[in-house]
């Protein structure tokens, strides 16, 4: 039986970059990356992760970075710890020493679990914050309309389903809905 290594990089926007954290993985010897851009407050939504748990097999190890880039809630850390343990997985986190095999290497990782869902919900905070003091100020706007609700009214008076209007603006049935019932609020 072949033990492998295989890494997983994960950054949170799109326009992040995930070059450090391959380079690192090659270099703790990962011959498999698996890579992906999606936010880590949850592990819905990330295929190559999910790829990663039911692939490998025991021996096996799981190469990090940071314990944040596989989790930043400590309930999907503790989850996904489990199932390695399960299957025999070895986790190895290159930039924080981790040893989820001792007491003390099992605490550290929860508090650093504790920690990436702390910063997390600090953001968030901060965020909120920001955004009611931008609407106080007059300035917040919020996000742009993505779809404009008086060409959705046009395609739905002209017979369009719901299915075929969401299609023409790649949004979901429910954003559709959504349009349509805040058109029917808004007096002109």
């Amino acid at each position: 039986m072949t033990i492998e290594k295989y890494g997983y990089a994960r950054v949170s926007s799109r326009d992040q970059d995930l070059s450090i954290q391959e380079a690192t993985l090659k270099a703790a010897g990962c011959r498999i990356i698996r890579m992906e851009k999606a936010s880590g407050t949850s592990r819905n939504g990330r295929p190559e992760l999910e790829l990663l748990l039911e692939f490998m097999r025991e021996g096996d190890e799981l190469v990090v970075t940071r314990i944040d880039r596989l989790a930043r809630s400590i309930s999907d850390l503790q989850d996904i710890v489990r199932t390695l343990k399960t299957r025999g997985v070895i986790l190895r986190v290159t930039e924080q020493p981790i040893d989820t095999s001792t007491a003390s290497g099992k605490c550290f990782f929860d508090m650093l679990g504790v920690f990436a869902e702390f910063e997390t919900n600090l953001r968030k905070e901060r965020q909120l914050e920001g955004i009611a003091k931008a609407k106080a100020a007059g300035v917040y706007k919020g996000r742009k309309r993505k779809v404009p609700i008086d060409e959705v009214k046009q395609l739905k008076e002209a017979g369009r389903s719901i299915s075929e209007i969401a299609e023409t603006f790649d949004v979901s049935r429910t954003a559709i809905y959504h349009v349509l019932k805040q058109s029917e609020t808004v007096v002109v």
